[in-house]
């Protein structure tokens, strides 16, 4: 589907995340391989620090944290919200929304409009769009959208294929009507759900309910070790669906727009992995630099938070002071990979802090 949106504008991007950080180094005992098949690994994927959060920290302690700093920094009027979304997969209870819990947790007036999405690598998208379709009511002016992921806590930390890759992470972006004269939003999405299971979390729905068989350890062909409690990647079904069907959305999402490639100024995409990212730029032949793939190794893969993660780390202080035009596309769980074409910058505030 494609999707087209006018007089909107994104006003600020915060970043939370969790200030312990874990080195590959140091967590290469805990995997069933030698350290010389862990090493080389390592250099492949981009393997270096990820931040974790502690037992017991839930989505919305991020959220909350996050949003007091922008209030107590006067870079956000709890007055001013008019609608809250939160988009994770990891929320604090199966009943209530996390975004009831927010709500409560600031106080916020009784309209404020709330809703709760449960996606994945393409969350924060889908969370613009919603973000997007909301400001078209006459009374909703400014959205608050918070994607936050803590899947660490679902990952076996003996699953060397999934738990080195994972961070945690928590992202706040205002998104507002704009004044008329911004260039329209231009976006895609698609939607497999024959193959989702290609990432999963077997157990703790109401499904197959977690119990003391789901949480019993086996080992995969591979050497990795998980239970039905923990997070599932098949990492050569991801990549052939990302590389079939992630160049071919950019494609047809310029063409929409009327651009070409080389019209953007940065590419901002999920980050599952260095290679990954690296195959997608050699794929559109876009410049390495124009396409940051250096969050996994500091931070870690945090879903659909990876990409305001990205935007954070890398484009902070540019996008204070400049506007630039910026593709982004988050791809994974669902199966869904979708993208967004906008012009961002200007921006009331930018920045990275630590929980």
């Amino acid at each position: 589907m494609n999707l087209t949106f006018k007089n909107k504008r994104v006003t600020g991007i915060l970043t939370v995340v969790p200030a312990k950080e874990v080195r590959f180094e140091d967590e290469m005992g805990n995997y069933n391989f030698t350290r010389e098949q862990s090493v080389k690994l390592q250099k492949i994927m981009g393997f270096g620090a990820h931040r974790i959060v502690d037992d017991g920290t839930c989505v919305s302690d991020l959220a909350v944290f996050g949003l007091n700093h922008l209030i107590q920094n006067g870079q956000l009027k709890k007055e001013e919200i008019d609608a809250l979304i939160f988009v994770t997969q990891t929320p604090d209870f199966m009943m209530p929304a996390t975004s009831f819990i927010v709500h409560g947790a600031l106080g916020l007036r009784h309209d404020v409009y709330c809703l709760d999405i449960n996606q994945g690598c393409a969350g924060y998208l889908v969370g613009l769009q919603q973000a997007f379709l909301l400001t078209e009511q006459a009374n909703i002016n400014k959205v608050v959208l918070v994607n936050a992921d803590i899947l660490s806590r679902k990952v076996n930390k003996r699953d060397r294929n999934s738990f080195p890759l994972i961070g945690d992470a928590c992202s706040i972006t205002l998104i507002e009507k704009g004044s008329g004269s911004e260039q329209p939003v231009y976006s895609t999405i698609k939607i497999d759900g024959g193959n989702s299971n290609v990432l999963t979390i077997p157990a703790g729905g109401m499904r197959l309910p977690s119990s003391a068989e789901t949480a019993i350890e086996e080992q995969d062909e591979k050497g990795n070790i998980r239970s039905k409690d923990n997070l599932v990647m098949k990492g050569d079904a991801v990549y052939n669906f990302v590389m079939m069907e992630v160049p071919p959305m950019i494609a047809d999402l310029h063409e929409l727009a009327g651009k070409e490639i080389s019209d953007t100024d940065y590419f901002l995409f999920h980050q599952p992995n260095k290679f990954m990212l690296q195959k997608l730029a050699d794929k559109l032949k876009v410049p390495y630099a124009k396409m940051p793939f250096n969050v996994v190794e500091h931070f870690g893969n945090s879903s659909g938070v990876s990409i305001p993660t990205a935007i954070t780390f890398n484009l902070a202080q540019e996008l204070r002071s400049q506007e630039y035009t910026v593709c982004l596309a988050g791809f994974g769980v669902g199966l869904t990979w979708s993208s967004m074409l906008l012009k961002l910058g200007n921006l009331d505030f930018c920045e990275m802090i630590n929980y």
